[in-house]
């Protein structure tokens, strides 16, 4: 069995562009084969979490929102930064109240991924938001303009395929909750 691939030791740390939701920066690495100098941007950027909140009636908690990065209204599952010390599972309540109105029964941990390891270090971690009940409109942050829908749950592989549900942290949490539900049983 071949070794695994030796850690780069970072030579530089370049400057930092502070962009307020994250930080960007080149630094500088040596390649442990051959020493050569390679710029590697990195991008910092809080914890994410992502909640697939459903109803008593097994109903969905959708949102829609514009995204500048596709320049286009997508169809998602609640989600946000995680606050600079705040608990995962803590923040996913606050986000989906925020976004939506809807105040989770329970909160089941489906787990976490790395969004890009390639450029970023933090994780996105998905809940399960089971029994979540409107308490009111919901409070979006600033700059947020975002629709809430309901969807039954059962129409989430057709909402995937056909191109509706296209980010993919949101299909990942679709996943983890697929993978926890097959370990279940």
């Amino acid at each position: 069995m071949s070794q695994p691939p030796r850690p780069w030791p970072r030579l530089r740390r370049g400057l930092e562009h502070d962009y307020t939701i994250l930080k960007v920066r080149e630094d500088m690495y040596a390649d442990p084969r051959t020493g050569h100098e390679h710029p590697r941007v990195f991008i910092d950027t809080p914890e994410w979490c992502n909640i697939i909140a459903v109803t008593p009636e097994d109903q969905l908690v959708l949102i829609r929102q514009y995204r500048f990065g596709i320049q286009e209204t997508t169809l998602e599952i609640p989600g946000g930064l995680v606050e600079r010390g705040e608990e995962p599972a803590v923040a996913a309540a606050r986000e989906l109240e925020e976004e939506t109105g809807y105040v989770p029964g329970r909160l089941v941990e489906l787990g976490s991924v790395h969004p890009n390891p390639a450029l970023q270090g933090n994780r996105c971690h998905s809940f399960l938001a089971l029994d979540c009940v409107k308490r009111h409109e919901g409070q979006q942050d600033h700059g947020e303009d975002i629709t809430v829908e309901l969807h039954p749950r059962a129409e989430v592989p057709r909402l995937i395929l056909e191109g509706q549900i296209t980010h993919s942290l949101v299909v990942v949490a679709f996943f983890l909750e697929r993978l926890r539900a097959e370990a279940a049983r």
